[in-house]
């Protein structure tokens, strides 16, 4: 079932790089008592997330957190290394915003937005969203019909949700 507004997030451990290596980071961490946009992807370095997907945020970063919001969390079926290094590529590391590994897939799958679509080798990967979450509480979600396009989950979109 697909994650909803008004849904509070479900128990997560999301993957990120840390000094001694990749560390677990708990989801509820991140939006307990704050204003957090998640946005979830197919993949890092695939075609439309590097070209329009996190561009978007990076360039809305700024008027996002002027109303209100206190991180911008990116979701990707990756692992902590990957995410590590497209951050600094894409420059989203220098914008403040977190590129988040889920390697299993299990939030993913936990708020049902996960597809798979093994002809292009993606397996249990994430469709393509974005979500506000206010206290670990959904209060606005939009997901992408097709996961190769970015139009209602891109930053500009999200902007105009907060």
């Amino acid at each position: 079932m697909t994650i909803q507004v008004g849904d509070a997030l479900p128990v997560a451990d999301l993957m990120q790089m840390g000094d001694a290596g990749p560390e677990k980071i708990a989801l509820s961490d991140l939006a307990a008592g704050r204003k957090v946009v998640i946005f979830g992807l197919p993949g890092a370095y695939t075609g439309t997330c590097s070209s329009e997907h996190v561009p978007g945020f990076i360039q809305h970063a700024e008027a996002l957190r002027a109303k209100g919001v206190d991180d911008i969390i990116c979701v990707s079926v990756n692992d902590a290394f990957v995410m590590k290094a497209w951050a600094k590529d894409t420059g989203a590391e220098a914008a403040g915003l977190k590129l988040l590994g889920d390697p299993l897939s299990s939030f993913t799958k936990s708020v049902g937005l996960d597809f798979d679509a093994p002809d292009f080798g993606l397996v249990g990967r994430s469709l393509r969203y974005a979500m506000v979450v206010e206290d670990g509480k959904v209060t606005a979600l939009n997901v992408e019909e097709n996961p190769g396009v970015c139009d209602v989950s891109g930053g500009a979109a999200v902007l105009a949700m907060v």
